[in-house]
């Protein structure tokens, strides 16, 4: 897996314990370089300028695996999949250290590539709990159409996993084609750039709220239902 490390230091809550804040950003597409890759890299510079660290990891474009439903990371309960022939683990790892995430994919049929939802699946089924109440956010990169969907797709992974999810003035995305592209769309980059700055503010918010005391909620238990009721099955 291919990383493009950023550093820089934070002024928050962390750093007076000598921790900066950080954020891993995730680049679902299989081109490393891509238009992709420089969404995510204008909400990391904005990020930055905002005091927390962050790391751009890269997917690759190796076969990811997809979720096969065998249960064994919930029996374990150790925030791993089975399966470790992929990034899959490393970066539940990666997330599971980080103060906010953004995850980043170009459009495949008005969705999000192939490959990183096979991951996402996993990840957030074997390691949910890593980032629960984590601020996070999905980026889009299409060359016309499909990035609404294709942020709501990212997005919902974060809504049902208790992570409050950070906005802009639009809808997180950017527009291109070629390589390098996306620069060009000046709204798309000015979107962005808000997103990085939102989700620092988010970020450094719930930072500031546990030094203070305040604890995300405890969740209370979950009862599994169905739309199937036993009283009408046939015997």
């Amino acid at each position: 897996m291919e990383y493009n490390r950023r550093r820089n230091t934070t002024t928050g809550a962390r750093a007076q314990e000598g921790d900066a804040m950080k954020a891993l950003l995730i680049n679902g597409s299989p081109r490393w370089k891509g238009n992709t890759n420089r969404a995510l890299e204008e909400v990391a510079a904005a990020l930055e300028a905002e005091g927390l660290e962050t790391e751009i990891a890269w997917i690759g474009n190796k076969p990811i695996r997809g979720c096969i439903a065998c249960g064994i990371c919930s029996r374990n309960g150790d925030g791993r999949c089975v399966f470790t022939e992929d990034p899959c683990n490393e970066l539940i790892a990666k997330a599971a250290e980080a103060d906010a995430l953004v995850i980043g994919s170009p459009v495949y049929y008005a969705g999000a590539n192939g490959s990183l939802i096979s991951l996402l699946d996993r990840m957030f089924y074997a390691g949910g709990p890593l980032m629960r109440f984590k601020p996070a956010a999905g980026v889009a990169v299409a060359r016309r159409a499909g990035t609404t969907l294709t942020v709501d797709q990212i997005n919902k992974y974060f809504q049902i996993n208790c992570m409050p999810v950070a906005s802009s003035t639009y809808w997180a995305l950017a527009h291109g084609r070629a390589e390098g592209e996306a620069a060009a769309d000046a709204e798309g980059m000015h979107t962005l750039r808000t997103l990085g700055r939102n989700l620092a503010w988010l970020a450094k918010c719930l930072d500031a709220g546990r030094a203070a005391g305040i604890e995300p909620p405890a969740l209370e238990p979950k009862p599994m239902t169905n739309f199937v009721r036993d009283d009408l099955l046939e015997a």
